[in-house]
């Protein structure tokens, strides 16, 4: 016990020290946990190599990250995926396991320890990956999905590959190596958390009932546990929330969320099925239930801390002294493997047709080997499948590879802006053939409304936008737009800059909308120009370029929203829809007179004369607002009492 918790201190400081740091660098959190078990670990030696207990203990982040994955992932989104799970995720495990077999073949391994290698080898690792998208705000790319599609593919492709290594096993390597054993990443003992949870009498009790039950009996319990998973999901597990929640004590529903999690993890390893899997699955039924915000907010600093953890167990656990002594080989062997899958994922995102940006995602995204790389080689260890005496190499490249994937994102992000200053990945522009008196720069979610309106009112707008996908949506609703970048003068001219009457700039791009502002106003000083701000210093920023009535995205939807809270707190209608209307007027004052003094480039809170001039702005309106709404409130009572 004692050396657990002096293991996990260590962790923990050494994690305070370098993840800031890393993610000061941009370098991402993943870098930083997984540098700070290689400082603590191999080089300076402070808890040598012994970090399996502490691995065990943290391999529970990435089976709540797969149940908090789940809970977004309702399951027709997850029926939606299935050509990608299908499709791309097996190709990708069919196609990187049979080259890096042929690769370990022609270095002379035999088929069999070959096959068991590609098998390790081709999954990819779940925990940095889904990680590291969610922290770049990625996941919701075409790349990200795809990639999310193939690591649960991957995951799903471990149940098979461990029936399937024990065939695989060489007789000769049993008589020679009949003491070999299962290592861990870092030289520590096999198995996992899950396996370890079976250590009691009653637990080991029902492993060996497990153990007696013929094939089809462990089919039928196998089918059975998975069949109770999604039925208590559905009808239990929401009447105990209920009840739990009348208790008004937010540590039971704590309690609840991490045994809801844990009670699966225990029954899918007791069948042989993946614990991650098997969360995974509860969360997707889990995902329509009332629920499912606070289980999200339960589990979530957990699974952080977990996850934090088994990434430093992993640095913690690269063997240094072999990578010292055979320094160009393990590097060789660990790119190798990485450029045979980034190969085989690069042909993969082609044939799918994903887009240059995301086909870079997915290919740097997933070119690492994996977490369950260790357990798939462990065990073919075990089962005499590949050499005792290749074991630490293996997991040595293991290691490393998902040391560099953070190193990989950064390339990643490179190239991607790369391909952004990239023209020619851009769409060609459609020949704009109508020209009219109100021009509509951008038609995402804000512009949408303002053309709608436009149009209802019996007015035509010509509309560019520069994203293909949303052209389309439009185009599908039967509203003509233009495919162009509404940044490019020629294509303004195009539109009817020269004859317009109203210019709306509705971009989301906070620079390309004063650009455009700015060109506008130059080329036509006395054309209206109504533009969207995203926030305040937006709006100082547009109203020097020239913008004539600017309208913050959030303003007015904030103001409605404020209306409603004094309407239930006592003002009626009309005392409310006043103090919305003069906090309207004096805020836009206030908004005017800030522009005078605010000075680009210094942020608003070193600007003291900015500073000073809000504050006592705020003080007017508020004694406006006061008086205001004291004077509304007074006329009412006088016609009450007058109709009375």
């Amino acid at each position: 016990m004692e050396s657990f918790l002096f293991q996990a201190t260590l962790y923990l400081t050494a994690a305070v020290v370098a993840v800031p740091l890393a993610a000061r660098l941009g370098l991402g959190s993943v870098l930083g946990y997984l540098a700070a078990g290689l400082c603590i670990g191999p080089l300076l030696g402070l808890v040598g190599n012994e970090v399996g207990e502490l691995q065990h203990f943290a391999e529970f982040g990435v089976v709540m990250m797969l149940f908090l994955i789940g809970l977004e992932l309702e399951p027709r989104a997850l029926w939606d995926m299935r050509h990608r799970l299908l499709g791309l995720g097996g190709l990708q495990v069919a196609g990187s396991a049979a080259l890096i077999m042929g690769a370990s073949m022609a270095l002379g391994l035999d088929w069999r320890p070959a096959l068991a290698i590609g098998l390790a080898f081709s999954l990819s690792s779940t925990a940095i990956v889904l990680q590291t998208l969610s922290e770049k705000g990625l996941m919701q790319t075409a790349g990200g999905r795809s990639s999310f599609s193939v690591l649960l593919t991957q995951d799903i492709a471990v149940i098979p590959m461990l029936a399937f290594l024990p065939l695989l096993a060489m007789p000769m390597l049993s008589a020679a190596d009949g003491n070999s054993t299962m290592v861990g990443a870092g030289g520590s003992g096999g198995g996992s958390a899950l396996e370890d949870m079976a250590t009691n009498e009653h637990a080991e009790a029902l492993a060996a009932m497990v153990d007696r039950l013929p094939g089809w009996g462990v089919t039928l319990l196998t089918l059975g546990i998975v069949a109770g998973i999604v039925l208590a999901g559905l009808y239990l597990i929401r009447p105990i929330f209920a009840y739990i929640h009348n208790a008004r004590l937010r540590e039971l529903n704590t309690a609840l969320a991490l045994l809801i999690v844990m009670s699966i993890a225990f029954l899918m390893s007791m069948v042989g099925l993946s614990p991650a899997l098997g969360t995974f699955l509860a969360g997707v039924v889990l995902a329509s239930s009332e629920f499912r915000h606070e289980l999200e907010s339960d589990i979530a600093p957990f699974k952080g801390l977990l996850l934090g953890l088994f990434f430093i167990t992993v640095g913690a656990g690269i063997d240094v002294d072999m990578l010292m002594a055979e320094p160009a080989r393990i590097a060789a062997l660990t790119l190798a493997v990485m450029a045979i899958k980034g190969l085989v994922l690069f042909a993969l995102a082609w044939l799918f047709k994903l887009r240059r940006r995301d086909r870079w995602l997915f290919t740097l995204g997933l070119a690492q080997a994996g977490e369950f790389g260790f357990v798939l080689i462990g065990f073919a260890l075990q089962q005499d499948v590949v050499p005792g005496d290749l074991g630490p190499v293996l997991y040595l490249i293991i290691a490393l590879s998902m040391m560099l994937t953070p190193l990989f994102f950064i390339l990643y992000e490179f190239v991607s802006a790369r391909l952004a200053e990239d023209k020619s990945e851009a769409p060609k522009a459609d020949e704009i053939t109508e020209q009219g008196p109100i021009i509509i720069a951008g038609i995402g979610r804000f512009g949408q409304v303002v053309n709608r309106m436009i149009q209802m009112s019996g007015f035509r707008a010509v509309v560019l936008d520069h994203d293909l996908s949303t052209i389309r949506l439009m185009r599908r609703f039967g509203f003509k737009s233009f495919l162009g970048d509404p940044t490019r003068p020629e294509l303004l001219h195009a539109a009817g800059l020269a004859k317009a009457k109203v210019l709306v700039v509705a971009m989301d791009d906070k620079d390309a909308s004063t650009r455009i502002v700015a060109y506008a106003r130059k080329e036509r000083p006395d054309l209206h120009i109504v533009a969207r701000a995203y926030d305040r210093v937006h709006v100082y920023e547009l109203y020097q370029a020239g913008a004539d009535d600017i309208v913050r995205e959030m303003f007015d939807s904030s103001l409605r929203a404020a209306r409603y809270v004094l309407e239930n707190m006592g003002l009626s209608e009309y005392e409310a829809a006043e103090a919305e209307r003069a906090f309207y007027k004096h805020d836009r004052r206030a908004m005017l007179e800030l522009a005078e003094v605010w000075k680009p480039g210094v942020p608003v809170a070193q600007n003291e004369s900015y500073v000073q001039r809000a504050k006592e702005l705020n003080k007017e309106m508020e004694t406006a607002m006061v008086t205001t709404l004291g004077e509304e409130i007074e006329t009412a009572e006088m016609r009450r009492a007058e109709g009375g």
